[in-house]
């Protein structure tokens, strides 16, 4: 849907699809820009939308992204909105909080039209939705959307005066960073994320493009627990979003052969030191409903916690 949106009382707003290089940095400061202005976790972090591009720069599947994603900008190229995957039938929307009421409908009917996988349903789009964002659970309704059971969860930990414990290890096991130029560290950080997750397409490869190319990764702030015989048992990254004194944990993973050894919490207390000492005021962590995982982020400090759930619709 490439065109206009006019209100008589509004700025016009343009649509068109995303073209290059330069439109990727511009999504990339509009979710540092609206940060501040929204709830959290209604923007993507930028260390999420990195990965949509750095993870898969060298995929047999590189995303599609003129085909994939639209953009909405105002008469004076001023980004305020974009429409783009994830997964296979989802739609993700990024958008100034301030043209919601003029864009928003339109991003989602886009969406329909482009993003939408055929099953044996027929087909379907999915459209993960905040408890507490009102006006689009309104709007999936309006349009024939239905709430399903499945979602995750973000937490925010508001970082103030408070201490935080330092870092103890277990006996035998090493707390350090990434090093720069090892590709034996990618190989190791490629075989946790696969144990961690129950995956197998993590590869060298692609933790080295990230590495190299991602600008939120930093290896001073990609924490590792190094097991006996050299391998990781834990891994915490953290991204730090200067702009908005920001830190982000992600990913948070333990080997299953190492669990149950607080590994993961003496990373993120390690996470927690480090990005205080850069002057971060929170932190940021994507999670869902495993217990084991929320109560690591409880121990941790983690006091907000906001609930999301995967609308459906069927067409």
């Amino acid at each position: 849907m490439t065109g206009s949106i006019r209100d008589d009382a509004a700025p016009r707003i343009i649509a068109r699809p995303f073209q290059d290089d330069d439109d990727f940095w511009r999504v990339r400061n509009l979710l540092i820009e609206t940060y501040p202005l929204t709830p959290t976790d209604f923007n993507w972090e930028i260390r999420r939308w990195d990965g949509r591009r750095f993870h898969n720069e060298h995929a047999a599947l590189r995303p599609r992204w003129q085909e994939t994603i639209h953009l909405w900008e105002t008469e004076d190229s001023r980004l305020v909105g974009a429409v783009h995957p994830e997964g296979a039938g989802e739609a993700h929307l990024q958008l100034h909080p301030d043209y919601r009421h003029l864009i928003e409908e339109d991003m989602i009917a886009w969406a329909e039209a482009h993003l939408a996988t055929l099953t044996g349903d027929g087909r379907q789009l999915h459209i993960s939705v905040f408890e507490y964002d009102t006006p689009r659970r309104r709007l999936l309704e309006q349009r024939g959307y239905e709430k399903t059971p499945h979602g995750g969860m973000a937490r925010r930990l508001r970082l103030g005066n408070r201490p935080h414990p330092q870092p103890v290890m277990a006996a035998g096991y090493t707390l350090r960073t990434t090093r720069p130029s090892d590709m034996g560290d990618c190989q190791r950080l490629a075989d946790i994320l696969n144990a961690a997750f129950n995956r197998d397409f993590h590869t060298a490869a692609e933790y080295w493009t990230f590495a190299t190319m991602s600008p939120s990764f930093r290896h001073d702030l990609n924490l590792v627990a190094e097991a006996p015989d050299g391998s990781f048992a834990a891994h915490v990254g953290v991204t730090y979003d200067e702009a908005n004194r920001r830190g982000i944990f992600e990913p948070v993973c333990t080997h299953p052969d190492h669990q149950r050894k607080g590994l993961a919490r003496a990373l993120m207390f390690e996470g927690l030191h480090r990005l205080k000492a850069l002057g971060a005021t929170d932190v940021y962590v994507g999670t869902g409903d495993a217990v084991a995982a929320n109560q690591l982020y409880d121990a941790v400090g983690f006091t907000e916690a906001y609930k999301d759930y995967i609308w459906r619709k069927v067409f």
